[in-house]
């Protein structure tokens, strides 16, 4: 079955694009979430007339996310921990930890964007990868220091 996707979904393509999918996976998730419609001739012609309004929404969303990870690749922050014996660190910095951080300097960011590929148990200064749009990623320097 072809849709029209209306939001990006991963693995499967980006907002406005038609793909092809298996129509129970269309039918059953897709379409109720709203996340497709059905391809047909009345919504071809919407989708050709959405098509550029949709490509000028993209455009600002990645210019707003460029701009927002050129401050986040300067940025520093500092996460304070205890730590006991040999520099070991109780508990650990996890990405919750980590967008706590940057609320406090101004940045609002999902602690879902926030890539960790397991939470932070040692000393050290740390490139913390943050993924803003599908295409843009910006790297945030994490200082990890005894309290």
């Amino acid at each position: 079955m072809k849709v029209i996707l209306k939001k990006d979904v991963e693995k499967l393509g980006k907002a406005g694009e038609i793909v092809q999918t298996k129509r129970g996976f269309a039918r059953n998730y897709l379409i109720p979430q709203g996340f497709a419609v059905e391809a047909s001739t009345s919504n071809m012609k919407v989708y050709d007339n959405e098509k550029a309004v949709l490509q000028r929404r993209q455009e600002k969303e990645i210019s707003a996310a460029q701009l927002l990870a050129e401050q986040l690749n300067k940025l520093s922050i500092t996460a304070a921990v205890q730590v006991g014996e040999e520099d070991r660190v109780f508990g650990a910095v996890t990405n919750q930890n980590i967008a706590e951080l940057l609320a406090e300097k101004g940045f609002e960011i999902d602690r879902k964007k926030i890539i960790l590929d397991e939470p932070i148990k040692a000393l050290g200064v740390f490139d913390i990868p943050v993924k803003l749009h599908s295409e843009v990623e910006a790297k945030v320097k994490l200082w990890v220091v005894r309290e």
